[in-house]
């Protein structure tokens, strides 16, 4: 015990999610800068933006480099990169990429929290697109929702029995909203796409034979209730930080403090919200169709992940409009609505804090 309270006093930022011993880390996070780590401390913007790898730089729209050096900037971030597809948003571009030291950035998470890809592949053959083709459009307009549009027939469902809704006072008002949209699908470049998936040399991480499969592809987020967490948790932080303008877009949050930790709960609970809404439209097309998935693909963006990037280091990496590519991960990186979405495998890559684009153009 004495030797783990001498680690303890010497580095408490290895503790500070410990199920004993957080409180005790935090308050000596606090107290004292841990060595070679950054402190969440209320501190000045660092003079430089520290260094982070760009992918495809000639194609990305310079305020969108401009956003990111404000990123780079802030006390608690470490590291960093930015995709390939990147553009501008609020706080971080969309496309960016960060790792920060006990501290969680909403808008370097983003708006649509958790915002998510799903595939559902079938056994059908791809000719039912070709034969079926005014009915297939029915089956997508019966049983999708866009926008403020909602569905009635839902039902009960678990989420709304999260002890969330108890122990964060601000999602209280949410909660209706919050149910009302379940399995309905956001504006702009969010969609639901019956089409065909081609698999060819893919077989080992995908697990399915080469061949051209019937499916459906999905890409939205947690609706409403995730823009009003980003918003106000922003805002909480941006007063506790006494931030403004450029830089207090990226105003982050002490996951010690009793704030950081609500938005990490609320976080995660968009992230169940954004699966539980695909899985609910997958489930109602499945239906219509009269067919069954015999394989599923599904991964998100626009979160923060608690990541160890090397032996002696656990970050908080946000990913806003990125894709996590851990070696081996499957996801799906989607095109625009005249080219193709791509089934890819992650390569763990580094530079890119094991990262890809996350697509929907």
């Amino acid at each position: 015990v004495l030797g783990l309270l001498q680690d303890l006093l010497q580095e408490p930022g290895k503790y500070v999610r410990h199920d004993h011993f957080a409180e005790l880390a935090n308050y000596l996070n606090r107290e004292k800068q841990v060595p070679g780590q950054p402190s969440t401390a209320k501190r000045p913007l660092k003079n430089q933006p520290s260094e982070f790898a760009v992918f495809g730089r000639n194609l990305i729209d310079p305020e969108a480099l401009n956003q990111m050096n404000t990123a780079m900037k802030m006390p608690v971030v470490v590291k960093g990169a930015l995709m390939a597809d990147a553009h501008v948003g609020y706080g971080l571009p969309i496309g960016g990429v960060v790792a920060a030291y006990n501290a969680v950035m909403p808008y370097g998470v983003g708006m649509d929290i958790a915002c998510r890809m799903h595939l559902s592949v079938y056994p059908d053959p791809p000719e039912l697109l070709r034969r079926q083709k005014d009915h297939i459009k029915q089956l997508l307009t019966d049983n999708t929702r866009f926008g403020l549009a909602e569905f009635n027939d839902i039902g009960d469902h678990e989420l709304m029995e999260r002890r969330e809704w108890k122990e964060i006072a601000f999602i209280r008002g949410l909660k209706q909203k919050f149910y009302n949209q379940l399995g309905t699908s956001g504006h702009g470049n969010h969609f639901v796409d019956i089409g065909h998936l081609v698999v060819s040399d893919f077989t080992g991480e995908l697990g399915l034979q080469p061949g051209t499969y019937l499916a459906i592809l999905s890409h939205s987020g947690s609706r409403n209730f995730g823009a009003e967490v980003a918003m106000h948790y922003t805002k909480v932080a941006k007063a506790k930080l006494g931030l403004s303008g450029e830089a207090g877009q990226l105003a982050w949050l002490d996951l010690g403090s009793q704030e950081g930790q609500e938005y990490w709960q609320a976080m995660n609970l968009a992230g169940d919200y954004s699966k539980a809404n695909h899985h609910i439209i997958h489930g109602k097309l499945s239906q219509a169709l009269g067919s069954n998935p015999i394989k599923r693909v599904e991964n998100h963006h626009n979160f923060a992940w608690e990541e160890k990037l090397s032996e002696h280091e656990s970050l908080i990496v946000h990913r806003k409009g990125a894709t996590p590519a851990h070696e081996g991960d499957v996801g799906i990186i989607p095109g625009n609505m005249v080219s193709p979405a791509f089934i890819v495998s992650g390569k763990g890559n580094a530079m890119s804090l094991q990262s890809a684009s996350h697509g929907a153009g």
